[in-house]
């Protein structure tokens, strides 16, 4: 668990295609696919530059972004689930 961010996924709403682009997209490798799910590595949270680039694709609110140090939240915005669980 990150000292500054701490990232929070519903694992549920993330499919094996998403998961996939979430690894792809993150600059920092915040991500990882374990199993096929994807999962958040403790180890690199506090390396989250903030750029959201996570937050767009991820269905609204299964992507959160927790700010310890203010207490704000950055929350994913969302696009279609049929483009989230298709394998």
């Amino acid at each position: 668990m990150g000292v500054f961010i701490e990232i929070t996924l519903d694992e549920r709403a993330i499919g094996p295609v998403l998961a996939k682009q979430l690894v792809a997209l993150c600059p920092v490798d915040i991500f990882a696919l374990d199993d096929g799910r994807l999962v958040v590595r403790p180890d690199a949270e506090d390396e989250c530059t903030l750029c959201e680039l996570c937050l767009s694709p991820a269905p609204a609110g299964t992507v959160i972004i927790h700010k310890r140090y203010s207490g704000d939240r950055l929350v994913s915005r969302g696009v279609t689930t049929a483009s989230t669980s298709a394998a």
